[in-house]
């Protein structure tokens, strides 16, 4: 389990405020959708999903906790949704 957490913002309103020299993408399947991990601690932090090519995927879990306090999280089952 990798504990990535979903928010998916608009590109437009995505900054990368530090780290990008640290970044390292990965594709898999159809290499499409462009994932990007720390390379130093492996942390998947956000990408750009196949499905949703306008957006960005955030982890929240890489996101300072005092900006997140707001966010409401709804479990899915990844099947029924």
């Amino acid at each position: 389990m990798t504990c990535y957490v979903h928010l998916i913002v608009p590109k437009s309103k995505f900054r990368l405020l530090k780290g990008r020299e640290s970044l390292s993408t990965y594709t898999f399947n159809t290499g499409v959708a462009q994932h990007l991990f720390c390379s130093k601690c492996g942390i998947k932090s956000f990408y750009v999903p196949r499905s949703n090519p306008d957006g960005v995927s955030v982890n929240v879990n890489c996101i300072q906790s005092d900006t997140t306090s707001q966010l409401r999280r709804e479990n899915f089952d990844g099947q029924n949704w």
